[in-house]
This record gives C-alpha cells, structure tokens and sequence, in this order.
C-alpha cells in the first residue's frame, strides 16, 4: 500500500482491521450505548434497527467487547436466515453445549444452560442476533418461547436483534405481537449529521497519526455530500480517494479525485 507512506498513515484507518479498530464516538454512537447499558439492567429483548452501512454492528461490537466476561456471557450469530432447528444447534454450540438432535432437546439444554449461568454462575447470557431482517418467521416466534423463564416471570438473557428497517414492519405483523411487547428497547440509527460526518473523517485521521491536511476542505465537503450521513460510504470513499492520490501522485485530496472517487465506487 505505496499510500499509506505517501500520506503518513500508520495504518488506513477507513478499512476494516482488527488491529487497528478506529471507532469514533459519534453522538449516535453514545446514544446507542446509552440504549444498550439499559437494556442491560432490565434484560429482556431490545432491537436496533438502520439502514445498510450506519454502523449498527460496529457499535454493538464495540459494545459487546467492552462487556466484564465474569459478568456477561456474549453469543452473536448472524445464521439468520438457517432452520429453526439449525438455529437452536447453532445458539447451543455458541454456549458451549454438544446439540441434539431434537428441536426439544435442544430447547431443553439452551433453557437449562442460560439458567445456569444467570443462578448458578450469576453471569448475563447476553444474545445478539445480526441481520436479523431475515430471521424466518419460525425463529422469531420462538425467541419469546425460548427465552421465557418460569412462566414469563424471570428474564434470565438480553436479547439484541440488529437488522435493517424491514425488521420494525415484520415485528409489527399481529403474528409477531407477543414478541414485540417483549421488545424494551427499541432504537433506530439515523447516521450523522454533515457536521459529524466532518468530525468523523477527521478523528479517523488523527486516529493513524496522519496529516489532518490530506483532504483539502472542498474534498471533505464533497464526500460528506455524498456519503449522506452514511460510515460505511464514507470509509469506502476516503479509501478510494487515498488510492487515487497516490496513483496521481499527489500529497493533498482535492474535490476532483473525490469525483473520480464517488465514479469509481458507483456512488454517483
């Protein structure tokens, strides 16, 4: 990557790296942070729902990793759109159960093992399910059945679905009524405003010790723009911008490699 020497990176912040992870505290960042430490004391279900590309899996993992192990047990699955028995193995493996072969079965055990952990090792099995928009309809009828501790009395896990926006229109279908009065938290992510979306590139600069100087102001303006609010947009065209400046050799990102940009990434 000639760039990153180019433009003094230590490392490109708008890719994904796990060494590296640059997450900017946005104001929705906070928000659902906020959100989701409530939902962390009262438990039960919660939902966080956005567009493709604001973010929602970055912050809940973020979220998610900060999380005590001695105190909360996190399981993520994005198996979505997999049987209702696949679904049931898969959450079994994921709290380090051996699955059986029956739906029953596996039932059984998952109940028994989240009860464990929240009496016996006094531990929050904490559930998230991503792209939860295509769970099927047997799946989320179950999820009330399944995470229904003595006679709905006892709400033993949090349970987080993360999907796009067509997952409110699901939950509202008088079939999924039940599930959805379960439903105690419920945010929905926005993305940033032109002000932010400045800020944010900025932050993810500094974040790698680079030059703050590398867009020039009519650049950022531009891709802010364009990207509407969007992280994921906005990453995937700084990136391309830094790529197209090196191969033209240039030390500064003016608004017409951004075209050049947005052309090449089809986000014109």
């Amino acid at each position: 990557m000639n760039y990153i020497g180019r433009f003094g990176l230590e490392f490109n912040p708008f890719l994904k790296n796990a060494r590296h992870e640059t997450v900017i505290e946005t104001t929705e960042y906070k928000e659902v942070n906020y959100r989701l430490d409530l939902l962390l004391k009262t438990r039960g279900f919660g939902l966080i729902t956005g567009t493709a590309g604001k973010g929602k899996t970055t912050i809940v993992r973020s979220w998610a990793n900060a999380l005590n192990p001695s105190l909360y047990k996190v399981v993520y699955i994005t198996l979505s759109t997999v049987t209702t028995n696949d679904f049931y193995r898969h959450l079994a493996e994921q709290l380090g159960l051996v699955p059986r072969y029956r739906k029953a079965d596996n039932f059984r055990i998952i109940q028994e093992e989240i009860t464990r952990y929240a009496v016996e090792k006094r531990i929050v099995p904490v559930i998230v399910l991503d792209e939860a928009n295509y769970i099927k309809t047997e799946i989320l009828n179950d999820l009330k059945i399944i995470f229904n501790f003595e006679m709905d009395s006892k709400d033993r896990a949090v349970v987080l679905l993360c999907g796009l926006p067509a997952l409110n229109n699901t939950l509202r279908l008088v079939a999924h009524e039940p599930l959805r009065q379960r439903i105690t938290m419920n945010y929905h992510m926005e993305g940033m405003s032109k002000e932010e979306s400045n800020i944010y590139i900025k932050e993810k600069l500094s974040k790698c010790k680079a030059n703050l100087g590398i867009f020039a102001d009519t650049a950022l303006e531009a891709i802010v723009n364009t990207a509407g609010g969007v992280p994921r947009l906005i990453n995937k065209l700084c990136d391309a911008c830094l790529i197209i400046g090196d191969s033209q050799g240039v030390d500064e990102i003016n608004s017409d490699i951004v075209m050049l940009a947005i052309s090449e990434t089809e986000l014109g």
